[in-house]
């Protein structure tokens, strides 16, 4: 079956995804971290893009990132974070070539019931991963901002992050608590095969109504393969 093209809706989250290339080290030194946040923060603007949580990985990158109505700010974002990444890696290393994998994967989040889903899909990478035993103990991810440990001055927060309280301690004592929570029956592998495919993420109906508007199909939907549709 041909590959679909990328899926990118105005006004909604989109979580990213992106590898080094052949899955080699893109952070090796505390200054790699800083210089690509530093990146962020600067072409996040320009791009009209906004920030919700990030986690930076040894060898990728997870951002949460919420478009305007110009969907492609998303692609201009990427492209100028990744290449000022590129041209520093291979000036530090008298080296040529690419640094990243040749496309960044994304997958539009349902705002409603998925958002701080992939906020804590994010921040908990470095845990799964056995890095850490905490969020907060890792600090090149988001989680120190949200649990009020760490101040991150250019971090957008989400309106799923802002309803969890009335004020700053309140948002960051229930979201430590989301974050520590039993994660629900296949939200992890409903998050990360619709970001490794460029599907959505989100309930049965999101994908429905999606589909609708576009006025095409957007998942793949092979017989026998069971989708996960919380809502039905």
């Amino acid at each position: 079956m041909p590959g679909m093209g990328r899926v990118m809706l105005p006004n909604y989250p989109h979580h990213v995804v992106q590898r080094g290339h052949n899955r080699q080290v893109v952070f090796a030194e505390t200054r790699d971290y800083l210089r690509y946040l530093d990146a962020l923060a600067e072409f996040k603007v320009e791009s009209g893009i906004k920030v919700y949580a990030y986690c930076l990985m040894t060898n990728h990158v997870h951002l949460l990132l919420g478009l305007g109505e110009e969907v492609s700010g998303l692609g201009r974002l990427m492209k100028r974070v990744a290449g000022r990444q590129t041209r520093y890696h291979n000036a530090l290393e008298g080296r040529t070539g690419t640094l990243w994998e040749g496309r960044y994967k994304s997958s539009p989040v349902d705002s409603d019931a998925y958002l701080l889903a992939c906020v804590r899909y994010i921040e908990l990478n470095p845990v799964r991963a056995r890095m850490v035993e905490a969020p907060e103990q890792y600090p090149w991810s988001s989680a120190r901002h949200h649990l009020g440990t760490e101040r991150c001055d250019w971090l957008d927060e989400n309106p799923g992050y802002v309803a969890l309280g009335n004020d700053a301690l309140e948002r960051q004592v229930s979201h430590r608590t989301f974050l520590t929570a039993a994660i629900p029956e296949g939200e992890w592998r409903l998050i990360r095969t619709a970001v490794q495919r460029g599907q959505l993420t989100g309930s049965g109906r999101f994908i429905d109504e999606v589909e609708h508007i576009l006025g095409r199909r957007i998942e793949h939907r092979k017989p026998g393969r069971p989708t996960i549709r919380p809502d039905k």
